[in-house]
């Protein structure tokens, strides 16, 4: 049985966390400059529910 490459797989690990990590940056970035696309705020669980249509006065 061949023995594992640790120095492979420390070498993947690192570049996993150099992607996250600059992911984050540029989502970081992203969101500063207000690009759209993307939601800057989560809105209220609430506002899924249609509201009751609202009386209009009869016309005559």
């Amino acid at each position: 049985m061949p023995s594992p490459n640790y120095g492979y797989e420390k070498r993947q690990k690192e570049l996993a966390k150099k992607r996250k990590k600059e992911d984050k940056l540029k989502a970081k970035a992203d969101r500063k400059a207000g690009v759209p696309g993307e939601p800057e705020q989560q809105q209220p669980a609430g506002d899924d529910v249609p509201s009751a249509p609202t009386a209009q006065p009869p016309q005559s």
